[in-house]
């Protein structure tokens, strides 16, 4: 009765369990795993480190072109659009080839779209259009970068270390992304818009040199063998194994909220920042790196808080550290106060991300991770456009504050589908070793 409430509670079927791309277990290197461990840390850290920079860069050379709230929030589009567009074939490029190959070929992108806006710069040719189509092609090797790293973990990292290494992996992308990266951007951005973006050319560099220290093969299937069934086929395989899985769906569904809210916020704060704070490119890359400070805080407590309070609350926290990040600009201009928040934000932001991260990678295979990814990534971060998108229309009618004031109340719906599917018995019955 125990086990058939458990594979209820999670969406799964009762009855003898089947070796398939849906249940047999990664490979994993277990004498390598601090070692990988290690490098996919130092990987992450280096590449979010110029996304971090670029994330400020960007946008903040749109408000020297424009002053629109519809066209600046474009830029934040560009970058997130290919979640929505490109996402699921992706995820069958992931599981058909060497997944370390595909994250040199993405840093390869990022140099070439780099490179582009270097010369827009240099030749004074800068403009929107050019500073959109450099956006699509970050935005684009971004995908490939992520969908690869994350199936790629559970096959360096041996089972019980995924908890430990999804917290240093999770730490360091946020921390340069949202702390260091904007820190430093700001910096940068003082000196000069090609100061930065060579910086980050600089770090995708060194990114590609550190993948070459980690230890295994890593593509889909251990055999060798080629996919079977055509693309279309491969991509519903792992839509459907997404969507019968209760617990996976739920969570799905709710960072798709909660990616439109970080869509919205990252797209509007720039002109929130500019025009209603009276902040400059430092001050506002101080802003954003108080993201950073509450991710490097969620990575240090997560194992802690997840002892201490169980995984569905430490990720609950991530509903609600949300809601006060969006809700923050549309009551006060205080910087401290929406330092706060963003704090508040990107601390719960970690905690659900490495839990997430940990349970669907006990739940899903190596052959089919990188169809499942793209799949709940189509959902989350594909609604990072359209909470950018959206967040500029509503602020064109209704202006900025109310803009975040949708947003905010939207966060605060998902805490009951929440609370009633992330049941303590699901999370520890997805989380547990095997015997």
């Amino acid at each position: 009765m125990e086990s058939a409430t458990a594979d209820a509670a999670l969406g799964t079927p009762q009855g003898p369990v089947k070796t398939s791309a849906a249940t047999s277990p990664p490979t994993h290197p277990l004498d390598a795993t601090p070692r990988n461990t290690a490098v996919l840390v130092i990987f992450t850290a280096v590449t979010n480190l110029a996304d971090g920079v670029t994330k400020v860069a960007l946008p903040l050379l749109a408000t020297q072109i424009t002053h629109s709230p519809a066209q600046v929030s474009g830029v934040a589009l560009t970058l997130t659009l290919p979640w929505l567009l490109t996402a699921l074939h992706v995820g069958v490029l992931v599981d058909r080839f060497d997944r370390r190959r595909l994250l040199w070929a993405a840093n390869l992108v990022r140099l070439v779209a780099i490179a582009a806006l270097l010369g827009g710069i240099g030749t004074g040719t800068m403009s929107l259009p050019v500073l959109y189509s450099g956006g699509l092609a970050l935005g684009v090797a971004e995908v490939i970068a992520l969908t690869s790293a994350t199936a790629l973990v559970p096959a360096a990292v041996a089972p019980r270390g995924l908890e430990r290494a999804n917290a240093w992996v999770a730490g360091a992308e946020t921390v340069c992304n949202e702390f260091c990266g904007p820190f430093v951007g700001g910096l940068l951005i003082a000196a000069g818009a090609s100061v930065a973006l060579g910086a980050t050319s600089v770090a995708y560099v060194l990114g590609m040199l550190v993948l070459a220290f980690l230890a295994g093969r890593f593509a889909p299937r251990p055999d060798g063998a080629g996919p079977t069934g055509t693309v279309n086929q491969r991509i519903a395989e792992g839509v459907r194994f997404l969507w019968r899985q209760r617990l996976l769906r739920m969570m799905a569904l709710a960072l798709t909220v909660l990616c439109s809210c970080w869509g919205a916020w990252l797209a509007l704060m720039p002109l929130v920042a500019t025009q209603l704070m009276g902040l400059d490119a430092q001050q506002y890359g101080m802003l954003l790196s108080a993201l950073g400070a509450g991710g490097l805080v969620g990575a240090l407590t997560v194992t802690t808080l997840n002892r201490l309070l169980g995984r569905r609350w430490a990720m609950f926290a991530d509903l609600v550290g949300t809601a006060a990040m969006v809700a923050a600009p549309a009551l006060t201009t205080n910087l401290w106060l929406v330092a706060a928040s963003a704090f508040a934000g990107g601390m719960g932001g970690v905690l659900w991300t490495v839990n997430s991260r940990t349970i669907s990678q006990r739940l899903v295979s190596t052959e089919l991770m990188g169809r499942y990814n793209a799949a709940a990534r189509l959902f989350s971060w594909g609604a990072m456009p359209l909470g950018a998108g959206l967040v500029g229309v509503l602020a064109e009618w209704f202006g900025l504050r109310a803009a975040f004031a949708v947003f905010a109340v939207a966060t605060l719906l998902v805490i009951i589908p929440f609370l009633r599917i992330a049941t303590p018995s699901a999370l520890n019955r997805a989380t547990a070793y095997p015997h």
